[in-house]
């Protein structure tokens, strides 16, 4: 039988616990205070990959899907707007953003929708978890609208891609 280690906000403090930034002095959970960094322009980008299987492929004419719910891809890219636009209502430590763009898009590719969200802002911190919520809820989306077609969907995976602005920049190896 293999044991968890279990993290309370009371446990000690390792070293590696020690660099996360939504822990403070006293080992509890808290938001990051961003009151005294200037604001500069931020950019995110984040995918996720639906695996579609062919089922759910053969419905697909003119790079759109429709469903007996509506128009698939479209509803999915409001939906991840929406989503992106609340991110910190859903993450408890993100700070509210007003979001000053954020471009959700859908290819199908080789049985693969790949839905990319780009955020952009001109703030005190990144929108790197607006970017990731934006394309998570796309991608379950199309799993909501698309599942009386088929349950074998998977959403394999979803990452950050690209991000600009802060600290520094970022941009995966892939």
């Amino acid at each position: 039988m293999s044991r968890r280690r279990i993290i309370s906000p009371r446990s000690k403090c390792t070293e590696s616990v020690a660099k996360l930034t939504h822990i403070d002095e006293h080992n509890r959970p808290a938001m990051v205070d961003i009151s005294a960094k200037s604001a500069t322009n931020r950019e995110a980008h984040a995918r996720s990959i639906v695996v579609l299987p062919a089922t759910v492929l053969a419905e697909l004419d003119d790079d759109e899907i429709q469903s007996k719910k509506g128009p698939v891809f479209a509803t999915a890219i409001i939906a991840g707007v929406m989503a992106a636009k609340k991110t910190h209502e859903l993450i408890p430590f993100c700070h509210p953003l007003g979001l000053e763009s954020c471009d959700v898009t859908i290819a199908v590719n080789e049985g693969h929708a790949i839905v990319d969200c780009v955020c952009k802002v001109h703030h005190k911190t990144g929108v790197e978890m607006e970017a990731l919520t934006g394309a998570s809820i796309a991608a379950l989306t199309i799993y909501d609208m698309c599942k009386a077609m088929s349950h074998d969907i998977v959403i394999s995976e979803t990452r950050l891609i690209a991000k600009s602005g802060g600290k520094q920049d970022y941009r995966s190896g892939d």
